[in-house]
């Protein structure tokens, strides 16, 4: 592959907005690239729901018709991967987990995403209250990308995009904290891009 690239490029300088926005160590980009753990889940909406479970084993649980009646917002917000791109001013439009959890929050200090492909997250409830967090259904617009975590993913965007977990089939409420999938394999609990907490020990 030929490199159109010169050397000592370093790209075209910042505004003093945009280095605002932006968290250490990351770089800015007009992309959306996609990174997965594994195959892409292609999960029909006739087959899709969502669950919210209590440690007691009490639950709720939507289909994709009940979901899309539930009150929607538009949100539009910077992500940040732990692979160090960001992007600024994407729209997403979904639902609040302060709807979804209405009635279950005190059953639990965390939470655990789960996912078709059986990738899991965890979260503090505290970061998924308080119109902080939205289950992700339309991207700039347009229905979710499989590629991209449709039909439904989580979106956490002032964590890491890790913990935005695609392919999300509901959230078990947790009494203590433990670990998801890469957190298993050395990602950090929590995930704060401002802190540069991508690893355990950050």
């Amino acid at each position: 592959m030929t490199n159109i690239i010169s050397r000592g490029f370093r790209g075209r300088r910042q505004s003093p907005e945009e280095a605002r926005r932006l968290p250490p160590g990351q770089y800015l980009t007009e992309r959306f690239p996609v990174l997965s753990a594994g195959p892409t889940p292609h999960t029909p909406l006739t087959a899709w729901d969502f669950s919210v479970v209590a440690p007691n084993g009490r639950s709720k649980q939507w289909n994709w018709q009940e979901f899309q009646t539930l009150p929607r917002e538009t949100i539009t917000t910077d992500i940040h991967c732990v692979t160090r791109w960001s992007k600024f001013d994407t729209v997403w439009e979904g639902v609040s987990l302060d709807t979804l959890l209405a009635g279950f929050v005190e059953d639990g200090q965390f939470i655990m995403a789960f996912c078709d492909g059986g990738y899991t997250t965890n979260l503090p409830i505290a970061d998924v209250i308080g119109g902080k967090t939205w289950i992700a259904d339309t991207y700039d617009g347009q229905p979710l990308e499989a590629e991209h975590g449709g039909p439904a993913r989580l979106l956490v965007p002032h964590l890491y995009f890790w913990k935005s977990a695609k392919w999300v089939r509901g959230l078990r409420l947790l009494t203590r904290d433990e670990p998801g999938f890469w957190e298993n394999y050395g990602y950090h609990m929590y995930g704060d891009p401002w802190r540069e907490q991508r690893y355990q020990g950050d």
